[in-house]
């Protein structure tokens, strides 16, 4: 498989000039570091943190993450869909995920907190308990997803049909409604 690396720090290292080497890596810290446009594949992320990265354009074929923090984190146009079928599980903060795919990912445990999701693809994707609090989903897509008792409070510029998506038990702020009825062309004033 690789290297096994426990409980290290990474500190402003460039991966797309020096590889990391493939192999496993648990409740390791990746702090100013950049990953973008690397291929992370068959890579295991386990119980990391990852602050203030770029990990834009990452390629993460059959990689694995699970108990993961990403915290201020540009993470432009990721493939999550790409992970292995286990579950994803995954905490993001402050993050700019901007054009990022969880398209049809069906194992996940995910929350995203004040973050840019503006034109990701959720489409198809398991997001049951998933929290979008305080982030701006403006442009995503949710047709086909599951998002039962998934937290909207705070999230805004999100269109989600009900019609298309399972939303039982979905937990949204007063001013999201609009973004419930535009497909109803009902003024919500």
């Amino acid at each position: 498989m690789g290297v096994s690396e426990y409980q290290k720090e990474f500190m402003d290292l460039d991966f797309s000039q020096e590889a990391l080497e493939k192999g496993e890596y648990e409740d390791c810290t990746f702090k100013g570091c950049n990953f973008s446009g690397i291929k992370l594949a068959d890579f295991i992320f386990l119980e990391c943190e990852f602050i203030d990265c770029n990990l834009s354009n990452v390629q993460l074929l059959d990689s694995m993450i699970r108990g993961c923090e990403f915290k201020e984190c540009k993470m432009l146009g990721v493939h999550f869909e790409d992970c292995q079928e286990t579950t994803l599980e995954a905490y993001f903060e402050s993050c700019q995920m901007e054009s990022s795919s969880f398209h049809g990912r069906k194992r996940n445990l995910l929350s995203f907190k004040d973050c840019k999701l503006q034109h990701v693809d959720f489409t198809g994707a398991n997001l049951k308990k998933a929290s979008f609090q305080g982030s701006d989903l403006k442009h995503a897509e949710f047709e086909g997803s599951k998002l039962e008792e998934a937290d909207f409070r705070g999230a805004a510029n999100f269109i989600i049909n009900p019609e298309l998506t399972h939303i039982k038990k979905a937990k949204f702020s007063l001013d999201g409604l609009p973004g419930l009825l535009i497909q109803y062309q009902i003024k919500v004033e």
